[in-house]
C-alpha cells in the first residue's frame, strides 16, 4: 500500500490556510468598504444642505418652522429632532423597569418555570413586525388615549407606548444575559452575610450589572431611536414641536418615510431630507460609542 507522502499533506495544510485567510481578509475588507461607502455617501448627501444651499447648520438643527414647498423654503428640523429624542426617552423609562423586573423573574426569583415562561413570549414579542405594532397601537392604544385622556390619542404618549413594546425584548434579553452571567460567589456571600434574597437583589446584583444593562437600554434606545413605520402610523405626523404628551408630532424617520419619495433627487428638499439621514446616522455613532464605553466598565 503507498503511503501519501507528508510533504504533499503539509502543502494542502498550508493552501487550505491561505484559502481560508484570504477569503476572510475579503469579507473583512467588503464590509469595510461598505461602510466606507454607505457614510461617505449619507454625509455627501447630508452636508450638500449647507455648502449649496441658504441653510445653516444653526437653522438646520435649531429651527421650528418645516416649510419645504413655500415660496421662501425654510429647513427647520428641531420639531422632528425633538420629537425622536422626546419618543425615545419615554419609551425607554416606560420599558427598562419592566425589562429589568422580567429579567429579574427569569434569573433570579424563579430561574426554572419562569424562563421557560417569559422566554418564548420574549423572543415573539422580537419576531413581530413593525407594522403589527403599529396597527395594534392604532386599533387599541390611540382609542384608548382619546376616550380617557385629553387630545385625539394619535400623538407623542401613544408613539412611546408602542416604542415600549417593541424594544422590551432587546433590554430583557441583555439583561438577562447580564444577570445570568454574575458570579455565584457574590450572591452567596451576601447570603452568608445574613442579607436577604431582595437585599442582594438591590444591594448587589443590580449595582454589579449595572453597566451591562444600562447597554441593553442604550441599544433598546437606538432602535426606538431609528423606528419609522409603527411610530409613523401613531404619532400624528404633525411638524410641530409637541408642547403635550397629547399632541401631535413627529420624528426624522417618520417625516424621511413620507416625503423621500415626493422629491426630486438633489433638490434642496431632498437634500435637506439627507440631512436628516446624517442626524441618524451621528446619533447611531453614539449609541455605539456609548455601548462600548459601558461594556468597558462591564467587567466584574
Amino acid at each position: 500500500m503507498r503511503v501519501k507522502p507528508k510533504k504533499s499533506r503539509i502543502e494542502k495544510h498550508h493552501i487550505e490556510d491561505f484559502i481560508g485567510r484570504s477569503y476572510m481578509s475579503f469579507c473583512v475588507l467588503l464590509l469595510i468598504v461598505i461602510i466606507i461607502s454607505m457614510v461617505y455617501f449619507v454625509a455627501s448627501k447630508g452636508l450638500s444642505t449647507f455648502f449649496s444651499g441658504n441653510v445653516s447648520v444653526a437653522d438646520f438643527l435649531f429651527g421650528r418652522k418645516w416649510a419645504p414647498e413655500a415660496d421662501t423654503p425654510l429647513y427647520g428640523a428641531l420639531p422632528f429632532i425633538s420629537g425622536s429624542f422626546l419618543v425615545t426617552l419615554l419609551a425607554a423609562l416606560i420599558a427598562s423597569p419592566l425589562s429589568i423586573c422580567a429579567a429579574l423573574f427569569m434569573t433570579e426569583i424563579v430561574p426554572g418555570w419562569g424562563k421557560k415562561l417569559l422566554q418564548p413570549v420574549i423572543e415573539l414579542l422580537a419576531g413581530i413586525p413593525s407594522v403589527v405594532y403599529g396597527f395594534i397601537g392604532l386599533s387599541v392604544i390611540v382609542p384608548f388615549l382619546r376616550n380617557t385622556l385629553p387630545g385625539q390619542g394619535i400623538g407623542v404618549a401613544a408613539g412611546a407606548l408602542v416604542l415600549s413594546v417593541m424594544i422590551l425584548p432587546t433590554i430583557t434579553s441583555v439583561a438577562a444575559d447580564a444577570l445570568a452571567s454574575l458570579p455565584q460567589n457574590l450572591k452567596e456571600s451576601s447570603f452568608a452575610l445574613g442579607a436577604t434574597r431582595w437585599q442582594t437583589i438591590s444591594r448587589v446584583i443590580i449595582p454589579t450589572t449595572f453597566p451591562a444593562i444600562m447597554t441593553g437600554i442604550v441599544l433598546g434606545m437606538a432602535r426606538a431611536f431609528g423606528e419609522a413605520l409603527a411610530v409613523q402610523m401613531v404619532i400624528g405626523n404633525a411638524p410641530f414641536v409637541p408642547k403635550s404628551l397629547f399632541e401631535s408630532a413627529s420624528t426624522l424617520t417618520s417625516v424621511i418615510t413620507l416625503s423621500m419619495g415626493n422629491t426630486t433627487m438633489n433638490s434642496p428638499h431632498n437634500n435637506a431630507l439627507w440631512s436628516m439621514a446624517l442626524v441618524l446616522m451621528v446619533m447611531t455613532f453614539v449609541f455605539v460609542f456609548l455601548v462600548r464605553l459601558l461594556e468597558r466598565r462591564n467587567k466584574i
